[in-house]
């Protein structure tokens, strides 16, 4: 028998802009229940949490971290996310397993602008929400100041539960008006004295009371008449109504925190066992193809992949939930998405890098396992006779590319096996090898991102790469018509080589009428797959040149729009029409039509006013208000165009266009200007012309590195 069953396990997890305090409170919460017999710090290095190297070098967490305590007859399991939007991957994640969010607000920042983009996150889930504000201990807390913002970010429905008797370094005494009771701390935290509020806070307390049951009753209609019948609702009557509440994402409890000094974490795991609800009282998963998975332990095993890990000398780990079923050692289940039959050959418990081995996991629990060969993030893996897929984690798109090189020869093979496991374990993260620019790329969500990569490969896999500018992928066309002919001879003995071509090149537009002047007896059309069109006419009369050799002359031009005449880059958008030239009977072939077709191309395009086109962005910033003139400051001297200013919350959002040649480095910048308090995304626009000055000087470059591979 499991030691919990579905009711009695909950699963939350710890949100908040970076530094606000959740790895220091799910410290507390492990101390509070026994689970550690001391409190480490992120100061000393020594959080059961933030145990990875990297992140006790850097001071902050990295990746989310899976945790559990037991409380009152409860298991409570934690994840503890970072702050930092570079990792949003493992925040979504998270939420996508947590049946509630805690999300922690710092009392001296107020509600942060990472902490309205995680918010976002738990709109799409609709996931129970928590508040607590923490660091009430600080010298500049301001309790008041935070709860206002944060019924002006997140609406009305957020609600004070606990408010602080006083905040800063005389912080000791909390007053919940949901048990109207105040405890009161010691210096050291921990275990509080329960007492009745003071006579000098009294109307305070009685005051958001009454407002906290009349946001529990307006949600709930048989709670709102026993409301007018009595005055009154009493506890039990009160968290019954914010567990349906909560549930329904309609009302967000606010609590008090000191997690440093362990101040009100013990009330808060208790909220949680009393009030916030197990899996089994959410809203059931529905699978992909729109059946029902109910979360019974003794329903058909369904499990689901949100994250993966690799450990030196031990493997993958695969952390999972339960969403039906028992799952048991030795177990045998399906993968819907790959049809292979995985052995569950161990069970874990964990606790940051701590595992406990267990028989088995019930529906609504959280757990890893081992060595899941052929299985990933966002896999479903059910009791054979099943079909159940439940739907993935969608992750966000990348704001950042770079290309990575090794710094030694002959270790491509090495780094390409460590970008593949980095892509394993964050999904967030996107390795691309660009044929087209003849670099690796990759694509992440920003610097510390990016610095984490780096430094996985070079300590993990002991390959040393350096990251350079992306080359950036332009394209060429023409901005009018213009007509050229090639002769192609060659004589070496025996039979010879000969063609002759003569072909007009134009624009090309959507509607555009057809060639005048030529007799018209051919087209193709052709979707070019990095963009645009080639339209291909063939116009011979008499017989000059035979239609065999049409589709050589074709593959010439086409050759040649693979690496166009300016810089190498594809072309498109481009009308070519093939109307008169010559053959010899003996001496014409395929090939001498090929080149024949390819330097007619060449030369035509040269004369027909040759235009670069450059990648343009549509990039948007949410920034305080305070910073809007700084951060459009810095887009335009990237050349972007700011095309508008909305308000988004209590934000601004700027949105520009701005070419991708300058928005390398944008990343560490936008966080230089901002401190930290701006964030951005960006995806592809369209293409536009490059200034003249920037074609020349391309083309320049194109030209000198051209003589020099040649040289």
């Amino acid at each position: 028998m499991p030691e919990f069953d579905t009711s009695h396990v909950k699963n939350i997890v710890l949100l908040g802009h970076a530094g606000s305090g959740k790895t220091t409170l799910a410290e507390s919460m492990l101390f509070e229940a026994g689970i550690i017999t001391r409190r480490g710090s992120i100061a000393e290095r020594n959080t059961t949490g933030d145990y990875h190297e990297l992140e006790q070098e850097r001071g902050n967490s990295i990746f989310s971290k899976l945790l559990h305590t037991r409380w009152r007859g409860f298991k409570i399991n934690i994840i503890d996310t970072p702050g930092y939007d570079d990792f949003n991957g493992e925040v979504i994640s998270a939420l996508r397993v947590a049946d509630t969010g805690v999300m922690l607000l710092n009392s001296v920042m107020g509600v942060e602008v990472g902490t309205d983009i995680i918010w976002e996150y738990t709109e799409q889930f609709k996931t129970p929400m928590i508040f607590a504000v923490n660091k009430l201990d600080d010298d500049n807390a301001d309790f008041e100041k935070t709860v206002r913002e944060a019924k002006a970010h997140f609406g009305s429905n957020v609600v004070v539960v606990q408010y602080p008797r006083q905040s800063g370094s005389g912080f000791h005494e909390i007053i919940d008006v949901l048990r109207m009771t105040m405890y009161k701390f010691t210096d050291h935290g921990g275990k509080p004295e329960k007492m009745p509020i003071p006579d000098d806070e009294k109307a305070k307390a009685d005051q958001l009371h009454k407002e906290l049951i009349e946001s529990v009753a307006s949600n709930d209609e048989s709670l709102m008449e026993k409301y007018f019948d009595k005055g009154e609702l009493d506890e039990d009557e009160m968290k019954a109504g914010l567990k349906k509440a909560m549930i329904a994402h309609d009302l967000f409890p606010l609590f008090c925190l000191s997690a440093e000094r362990n101040m009100g974490s013990g009330r808060l795991m208790g909220f949680i066992d009393n009030v916030c609800p197990s899996a089994n009282e959410m809203v059931p998963q529905v699978s992909t193809t729109g059946e029902k998975v109910n979360c019974d332990a003794n329903g058909p095993a369904c499990i689901f992949i949100y994250k993966t890990i690799s450990e030196p000398h031990v493997g993958e780990l695969s952390f999972f939930k339960v969403y039906s079923g028992t799952i048991k050692s030795g177990m045998e289940l399906e993968n819907e998405s790959t049809s292979v039959t995985e052995k569950i050959t161990q069970l874990f418990l964990v606790e940051g890098n701590k595992r406990t081995t267990v028989n088995e996991l019930v529906a609504g629990d959280i757990g890893a396992t081992l060595k899941l060969k052929n299985t990933h993030v966002n896999n479903t893996l059910h009791a054979k006779g099943k079909s159940y897929e439940l739907p993935p984690i969608i992750f966000p798109k990348s704001n950042m590319t770079v290309a990575i090189e090794t710094l030694k020869k002959g270790e491509e093979e090495k780094l390409s096996q460590a970008l593949h496991q980095l892509r394993e374990e964050d999904p967030t993260f996107r390795v691309e090898v660009s044929s087209e620019l003849k670099q690796t790329l990759i694509h992440c969500q920003g610097d510390m991102h990016l610095a984490v990569a780096k430094w996985k490969i070079e300590h993990q896999h002991k390959v040393e790469v350096k990251f350079v500018k992306p080359r950036i992928a332009y394209r060429e066309t023409i901005r009018k018509m213009a007509d050229a002919s090639y002769r192609h001879k060659k004589q070496s003995g025996g039979a010879g080589q000969f063609g002759e071509v003569y072909m007009q090149v134009e624009p090309w537009f959507e509607g555009m009428p057809e060639p005048k002047d030529l007799n018209v007896r051919g087209r193709e059309t052709f979707d070019l797959e990095w963009g645009g069109k080639l339209v291909f006419y063939n116009c011979i009369v008499g017989g000059a040149i035979d239609a065999r050799f049409l589709p050589s002359i074709l593959k010439g031009v086409m050759e040649k729009m693979h690496n166009g005449p300016l810089t190498g880059s594809y072309a498109r958008d481009i009308r070519v029409s093939v109307y008169d030239g010559k053959m010899h009977p003996v001496d014409s072939n395929d090939i001498s039509f090929k080149i024949t077709g390819l330097q007619a191309f060449r030369q035509a395009f040269q004369q027909a006013d040759p235009q670069i086109l450059e990648p343009i962005l549509k990039v948007e910033v949410l920034c305080p208000d305070d910073l809007t003139g700084a951060v459009m400051g810095d887009l335009q001297s990237r050349r972007a165009i700011v095309e508008g200013i909305d308000s988004e919350g209590h934000f601004q959002k700027i949105i520009a266009k701005v070419p991708q040649a300058e928005m390398d480095g944008y990343s560490s910048s936008l966080r230089s200007i901002t401190q930290g308090r701006a964030k951005f995304n960006m995806s592809f626009l369209a293409y536009e012309p490059v200034p003249f000055d920037l074609q020349r000087k391309l083309i320049d470059e194109y030209t000198k590195t051209s003589k020099e591979e040649f040289a």
